[in-house]
């Protein structure tokens, strides 16, 4: 299949998909998460063992969930669009074989849940994450809500969704985001050689091992995003919503009115 806003390239047994949208950072608009919906659904786990998400380029891994086409969304458009991405996302965290994000500069809001549905998250040196959606006048809408807290703790988590911060990848390494950082130049090297050393072992061992770990781990995930996707769908009902999305397209402060 030819797509857009996806580089895929297969070394032996390990598939490197890019998510390639250079004007918008890889911004995750209809369109990319239906062709990264299509891709899982493609993928030959008989052939391959291990698959490593980036982004192409060096500034942006995924900037985010695109804005622009938020900005006009209702509530019940507002819950599917959340709901499209939370379903890939799931498609993703739950393929067979081990997922690997070489995260590489921004992953912001969608990028950093992108990110939190892979198995391991490496990065970058000058990667930065965070989950700014409240500046907005949403929630995290792709899982975040229910990932972050379940990757780095409750309170961690909580301060990072209540103030909309953005860290740095020496700090996602301190508090347990990402398994490791790494200079530009040496990150996708880095992720194909820990996906080779996965590749190189048992493949049916390594699949019931991620079976066990998010069986016995997420027990309760699908009802945790499934609430999560309603309040998010909520929060297009809002003034706030137009006022933050829109605050943000025109670069300018956002005026809260709590309605």
């Amino acid at each position: 299949m030819d797509y857009k806003y996806l580089k895929i390239n297969n070394i032996d047994n390990v598939c490197v998909a890019a998510i390639s949208a250079p004007k918008s950072l890889n911004a995750l608009n209809s369109q990319v998460l239906a062709e990264l919906d299509a891709f899982a659904d493609s993928i030959d786990t008989a052939a391959v063992r291990v698959l490593i998400i980036t982004g192409d380029g060096e500034k942006s891994f995924v900037a985010g969930a695109d804005i622009s086409e938020m900005s006009t969304l209702n509530e019940q458009e507002g819950f599917a669009f959340g709901k499209r991405g939370a379903d890939v996302f799931r498609k993703i965290e739950t393929l067979p074989i081990p997922v690997i994000a070489a995260v590489n500069g921004f992953a912001l809001g969608g990028g950093c849940e992108l990110a939190m549905a892979c198995d391991i998250r490496i990065a970058s040196a000058n990667a930065k994450f965070g989950q700014p959606e409240v500046g907005l006048g949403i929630i995290p809408g792709f899982s975040g809500t229910c990932r972050l807290a379940r990757i780095v703790g409750m309170g961690i988590a909580k301060e990072m969704i209540y103030t909309g911060k953005v860290i740095r990848a020496d700090e996602a390494l301190r508090i347990g985001l990402v398994n490791a950082v790494y200079p530009q130049e040496q990150l996708m090297d880095e992720a194909v050689a820990m996906a080779k050393k996965i590749a190189a072992n048992a493949p049916i061992a390594v699949r019931y091992a991620k079976l066990c770990i998010n069986e016995e781990y997420d027990l309760q995930a699908d009802k945790a995003i499934s609430y999560e996707n309603t309040m998010f769908g909520k929060c297009f009902a809002t003034k706030d919503q137009k006022e933050g999305m829109d605050a943000f397209l025109n670069k300018r402060q956002a005026n809260f009115r709590n309605e």
